[in-house]
């Protein structure tokens, strides 16, 4: 059986600079306007108002394109643009006032960059195994759930609270994007080295199922010693293999770190777990250059002055409190990640949440995680905080620890999924 292809949203702009090498057979609903698109000789053009639909498809293996300014790592402390390769074809719409340029590529294809992007290609190959079968299989998981995808609501607002989370459901027309709101894709821009491509090609297919159903297999770069539950961050699903557990030897082991006390102490203190890590041949396998900009991931502190925090929540939030005056946990996952954190000011109190929109608000671009604990000294809101991202399914470097100890990749799959099962599905 082939491969399936995947759509992957690449760029949203007014204007989108790209460039073809090889030989192109050109498609699409022309309807051209003022100062629209030419193309010619594979040269570089600009697009600006233009068609509905244009796509230029490869007639030989060895065809590239390149797209111009493309951004990276959007509303996250590293954004940036940069030039980025892609095999495949390239697809551009036009929609909302603006064009957007899709990548139609081979799934295994997308899977080896999606490793070299989300971590050094020269990771161990256990890890790059395991991480292979996640991407795999939360793709397609995502794919055939916007199949049966009915009426969906991300956020729940009352008079006092509102209550969001981000998910894949906001790609309408294409199945993922190329960032971190889904999964790091930037085509053959990063190397990919011999080691990434004997592990795509050594698990070609497969996929981590629970049942019947391939497993939504969430990861994130540093649980911070405990796995969140996917119904904390997300819609109120509870999924079995995404369930609460220790990143250690006795994953059972983990006090109920949804009790603000036991989450107190567990923040304050630096547990062992594997991805309790300060080596740095361990950390380069998972932490791009831009991402090592950062050297605090396991335990990290925020520290606001209340005028600051007031005028970030004001700016991130739209919503004005006031001088805010404290900042009150109101539910905690099993990471102690905050589910729902009550803001107080001298204009407005509102409960807010999910974690991302919490973390979102209380950072110029994203807090590491909503696994925080604050504390009020003199004008200054101090917040110590625990792991990278969200916390659920694999931890990546949890995972980089446990491939150099020398797991297997199905361990590292069964460690991070418990129930979970790994089958080949083409």
């Amino acid at each position: 059986m082939n491969a399936p292809k995947v759509a992957v949203g690449i760029l949203e702009s007014r204007q989108i600079k790209f460039s073809l090498k090889g030989q192109y057979q050109s498609y699409g609903v022309f309807q051209p306007k003022d100062n629209c698109v030419s193309y010619k000789d594979g040269k570089v053009q600009w697009m600006d108002s233009l068609y509905d639909e244009l796509l230029f498809e490869p007639s030989t293996d060895d065809c590239s394109f390149e797209l111009f300014d493309v951004v990276i790592g959007i509303q996250f402390h590293w954004e940036r643009s940069e030039n980025q390769i892609f095999e495949g074809a390239l697809k551009i719409i036009a929609e909302h006032g603006k064009l957007r340029a899709i990548n139609i590529v081979d799934i295994e294809a997308y899977i080896c960059s999606v490793i070299s992007s989300e971590m050094s290609a020269t990771a161990s190959l256990s890890l790059l195994q395991a991480h292979a079968v996640i991407s795999r299989s939360w793709l397609l998981a995502q794919i055939a759930k916007q199949k049966t995808l009915g009426e969906y609501a991300t956020c729940h607002q009352t008079s006092d609270s509102i209550i969001k989370w981000y998910d894949r459901e906001d790609h309408d027309s294409f199945d993922v994007c190329a960032d971190d709101h889904c999964q790091r894709y930037q085509g053959i821009t990063r190397s990919s080295t011999e080691l990434v491509k004997h592990a795509v090609s050594g698990t070609r297919g497969q996929v981590l199922c629970y049942g019947s159903k391939i497993c939504d297999a969430r990861f994130s770069k540093c649980c911070g010693g405990a796995v969140e539950e996917f119904q904390n961050c997300w819609e109120d699903t509870k999924h079995p293999y995404l369930s609460k557990l220790r990143d250690y030897q006795d994953s059972s082991n983990l006090p109920d770190l949804c009790q603000e006390d036991m989450a107190q102490k567990w923040i304050r203190s630096s547990p062992p777990a594997f991805c309790n890590t300060q080596d740095q041949n361990i950390l380069s396998q998972v932490l791009n250059n831009y991402d090592q900009e950062t050297n605090d991931f396991y335990r990290w502190k925020v520290i606001y002055t209340a005028k600051e925090l007031t005028q970030l929540v004001l700016e991130r939030s739209g919503i004005d409190f006031g001088l805010i005056t404290d900042l009150i946990p109101v539910e905690r996952g099993t990471s102690a990640r905050l589910i729902k954190l009550n803001i107080v000011g001298s204009l407005k109190t509102l409960t807010i949440g999910k974690e991302l929109e919490i973390r979102r608000s209380l950072s110029p671009s994203h807090l590491y995680s909503s696994a925080f604990v604050i504390d009020k000294e003199d004008d200054k809101f101090i917040l110590t905080g625990a792991g990278w991202g969200h916390g659920v399914g694999l931890c990546q470097i949890g995972a980089a620890v446990m491939g150099e100890g020398g797991h297997a990749y199905s361990d590292i799959l069964l460690h991070y999924y418990p129930g979970a099962s790994i089958e080949e599905k083409y």
